[in-house]
């Protein structure tokens, strides 16, 4: 036990920390307004003033089929933003994310070409933010809902788990106007893009062919885009079933997790029969975006595939790639393919692998190429 303390020696530590205040007091509100100052600069929102007016993004109206959903907004910055709407074309709600060009609101007489991100499957809207790219200064980015396994494609089955699916009539018919009606946009096809990476490669392709006269350019990137391939219409079975395995691949999920891909529906669900009996299968042959008559669509269309062939997956998808450039050489239709292997032509951070470090720089290329053709575009006589 310590010996008592006496009254002088008490008094002596009273004002020694009466001086300790006054001296570390300043210093310690020195250093608190100089780590202040260091995290405004990093952009942290916890020293942003209180009076900081709020992100301002455009009024949206319902418009074309669409309702939007009370308090299903989402606002990032007020060039990043989610609308939440719904259809009578495919159940439940659905968020269609949206990027504008930083000098959008600073030039309100100024119109923007847009491109149309369709994600891969089981992926979201939200994927698009792993691609920097589509973050551009040049053109307004449109990220729709394309479902888990929605294939972008009106379903044969209207009447399974997931209710109503015709997600492209959602698509072509009801978001592209919607978008028009409400944002600043150049509603021609010389200046709308449609690109996709994996299920949404396939249907970026697709929707080119379906709708020529919407979009003008369009780009697929590691697309299951021959559907004659035994194993692209496996691909599509196993997201209808929800099957486990190798195709946990075929998704942007967490490294280590198998996707999810919902609900099992009945293998014809989507597209009826796969198997080639007695024209069993003629709702596949009439979608494949690899079927010469689908890809005579294209004949005015700048066309860019993407690929590398180092996993399983991207094995498939190169050699559909392949097919589908071979057959517009053969149609007279000038196309780009890009077949960066193993990733080293394209990036450092990309293996050849399916996945976002090579769809981020495929992205990074693209881009700027077709931002350059809308800009072709606009200073053609007429335009």
């Amino acid at each position: 036990m310590s010996p008592p303390t006496s009254p002088a020696r008490q008094q002596d530590r009273h004002h020694a920390r009466h001086r300790a205040r006054h001296h570390v007091r300043p210093r310690v509100r020195r250093a608190v307004a100089t780590l202040a100052a260091a995290v405004a600069v990093l952009g942290a929102p916890a020293v942003q003033p209180a009076h900081a007016a709020a992100p301002q993004v455009p009024v949206f109206h319902d418009a074309s089929g669409l309702t939007q959903v009370a308090g299903g907004s989402l606002v990032r910055r007020d060039t990043d933003f989610t609308l939440t709407v719904t259809s009578a074309e495919v159940a439940g709600p659905h968020r269609i994310r949206v990027f504008l060009p930083s000098g959008y609101a600073a030039d309100p007489e100024r119109r923007w070409p847009v491109t149309y991100f369709l994600h891969g499957g089981p992926g979201t809207v939200d994927d698009a933010a792993a691609v920097p790219a589509l973050r551009s200064d040049d053109m307004i980015t449109v990220v729709p809902d394309g479902g888990r396994k929605g294939w972008y494609a009106d379903w044969v089955m209207q009447n399974t788990a997931l209710g109503a699916a015709n997600w492209e009539t959602f698509h072509l018919q009801q978001v592209v106007p919607f978008i028009d009606a409400n944002l600043r946009t150049v509603p021609e096809r010389t200046h709308r893009a449609v690109a996709g990476l994996s299920m949404g490669g396939s249907g970026a392709l697709h929707y080119a062919q379906a709708r020529p006269d919407l979009f003008g350019h369009v780009a697929a990137l590691s697309g299951g885009l021959d559907f004659g391939m035994a194993e692209v219409r496996a691909a599509v079975l196993a997201t209808e079933l929800n099957l486990p395995g190798v195709w946990c691949a075929v998704s942007s999920a967490a490294p280590g997790t198998c996707a999810d891909y919902g609900p099992y529906v009945d293998s014809d669900a989507i597209f009826g029969s796969p198997y080639p009996v007695f024209g069993a299968d003629r709702v596949w042959k009439a979608y494949d975006p690899a079927a010469p008559g689908n890809l005579s669509r294209l004949a005015d269309t700048g066309i860019t595939l993407y690929t590398g062939d180092n996993d399983l997956i991207e094995g498939y998808t190169a050699r559909a790639s392949h097919t589908v450039a071979s057959r517009l050489d053969q149609l007279g239709i000038e196309s780009r393919l890009v077949d960066y292997g193993d990733g080293a032509s394209l990036a450092p951070t990309c293996n050849g692998g399916h996945t976002y470090a090579c769809w981020a720089p495929a992205f990074a290329d693209w881009v700027p190429r077709v931002t350059a053709a809308f800009e072709a575009a606009s200073r053609r006589p007429g335009s």
